[in-house]
């Protein structure tokens, strides 16, 4: 199947950041913006299940629209979940309300990873390509729209530990006591993973992210070891399509992710706008990195910190964007007004 860029797409303020190219102001999203804090979205969460809404394409596709028509972001990401690859390897993930993701079983053994066996990724996962394609063909022609996954490290957490946690302890024990195992499993994540994001692709994604959500809670060493070898094996298997990398709390590994062919690297709030670049270089987009939590405070507050992250960043290589996923008690109008405040830079 031919990939599906819609006219337009390649001169949006998103693709031509993302190339490094002049732009006349940068563009915006937000992480986790299709969902918790958009009240439409709340009225759709009364009514179906998380992995109702996952799985049904007409669902996902009005989740994934919204935050374009109510907030005015410059691109869409999918409505869908890290842990749909933890699925298609035959575990069991269920998400309950008041508690987080749940894997009732999990890896322990090297045998267990053995019996895990990569196939029919794209198929298991019609779903997020139903939704993909549906999405793609409802959206404005110049918006672009994000497909993602989870980075190979932060998916062995939860198939190890089997729900979320503070340090991931049991996961990074697995990986210490047992490396060869580890190293197992995390290769047949990526294996998974680059079958998946390729698919995506094919479907209508425009552009890719990997959340490694949870590498920072690995020392540098051990990230050099655990996580960095498959995020690059994945940026290289999905050239030419861009990739942007988010990894929190992994500021030692932009000079890696630079030198990986990526696209651009996600920032965090716990990284100065000149430390980022100093890091990064200069040959690098950079996408952040406005700390969530900032967008509870007054309107006039947030519009002074937004215009100071853009002073600190620059308007050229650069997408705004949050730190991390946008927390479910934002106002809408806080939102919209950081939204607006980059746009005002045009």
């Amino acid at each position: 199947m031919q990939n599906i860029v819609s006219t337009g797409i390649e001169n949006a303020l998103l693709m031509r950041a993302l190339r490094g190219e002049e732009v006349s102001r940068p563009p915006v999203w937000m992480m986790r913006q299709a969902g918790r804090y958009l009240p439409d979205y709340m009225k759709l969460r009364a009514k179906y299940s998380f992995f109702e809404r996952v799985e049904t394409p007409e669902l996902a596709t009005e989740i994934t629209v919204m935050p374009v028509d109510q907030v005015g972001v410059d691109a869409a990401i999918i409505f869908s979940d890290i842990l749909v690859i933890p699925q298609a390897l035959d575990f069991e993930v269920t998400i309950n309300p008041g508690e987080g993701p749940r894997l009732p079983r999990t890896v322990q053994t090297e045998a267990d990873v053995d019996n895990i066996v990569v196939s029919d990724i794209e198929d298991r996962l019609h779903y997020v390509m139903d939704a993909l394609r549906l999405t793609r063909s409802t959206l404005p022609a110049d918006v672009p729209l994000i497909g993602f996954a989870g980075a190979p490290w932060t998916l062995l957490c939860y198939m190890v530990e089997g729900q979320g946690s503070k340090n991931f302890a049991k996961a990074k024990a697995f990986c210490f006591t047992q490396p060869k195992a580890g190293h197992k499993l995390l290769q047949k994540i990526t294996d998974a993973t680059i079958l998946y994001l390729k698919a995506q692709m094919e479907a209508g994604a425009n552009l890719l992210q990997l959340f490694d959500s949870w590498g920072g809670l690995l020392a540098p060493n051990d990230f050099m070891e655990f996580s960095l070898p498959y995020l690059k094996q994945i940026v290289e298997a999905l050239k030419p399509h861009p990739m942007i990398l988010f990894a929190k709390g992994c500021s030692h590994a932009y000079p890696e992710f630079t030198a990986s062919g990526a696209a651009a690297i996600g920032v965090d709030w716990g990284v100065r706008p000149g430390e980022a670049r100093k890091l990064a270089g200069n040959d690098i987009t950079l996408q952040g990195n406005f700390d969530p939590s900032r967008l509870l405070g007054p309107i006039p507050e947030i519009e002074r910190m937004t215009r100071e992250m853009v002073e600190g960043f620059g308007t050229q290589k650069y997408i705004a964007n949050l730190g991390h996923g946008i927390l479910p008690n934002v106002p809408v109008d806080h939102a919209k007004a950081f939204i607006d405040t980059i746009k005002s830079f045009g």
